[in-house]
């Protein structure tokens, strides 16, 4: 029996997002329920070793259509895998966990990191970071407002 819906925070196909671990304080997500995994704009992406771990350091430009700002984030890698693009390409990328703000909502998801400066967003949220978690309402922007940062 599926749970109930009632209690869950409500997404537009598009809101703002903070990933506070990446010191990134706004960023305009797409919200995919035909995407499996999300993705995060990263560019200039290298690999080194901290601390006996794998880490992965990366430029963002975190605003749309402004190559300017950049924000150099560095993040532990959780795993590299295949991911395909909505055009059927695979690509091989650096996979990373980082904590999302959404509204009121705190999660931490997966997102893999791939060059978006040719996508109208930044960043795409699928369902497998909102499952069980939210509602979408395909015809609403920005439900959730900006992030509320604890």
């Amino acid at each position: 029996m599926p749970e109930l819906l009632i209690d869950k925070p409500i997404l537009g196909w598009r809101e703002w997002v903070a990933l506070p671990e990446l010191n990134i304080m706004q960023i305009k997500a797409k919200i995919d329920t035909g995407a499996r995994s999300s993705a995060l704009h990263a560019f200039t992406i290298e690999p080194y070793h901290k601390g006996g771990e794998a880490w992965v350091m990366f430029a963002l430009h975190p605003l749309q259509k402004n190559l300017h700002k950049v924000v150099e984030c560095h993040a532990p890698v959780k795993d590299r895998r295949m991911v395909s693009d909505s055009g059927g390409h695979k690509q091989r990328r650096y996979v990373i966990d980082t904590q999302l703000v959404i509204g009121q909502s705190i999660i931490t998801a997966e997102m893999t990191l791939t060059n978006r400066d040719s996508m109208l967003f930044r960043m795409l949220i699928g369902r497998t970071a909102m499952a069980h978690r939210f509602l979408v309402s395909p015809e609403a922007s920005y439900l959730q407002g900006k992030p509320h940062l604890p």
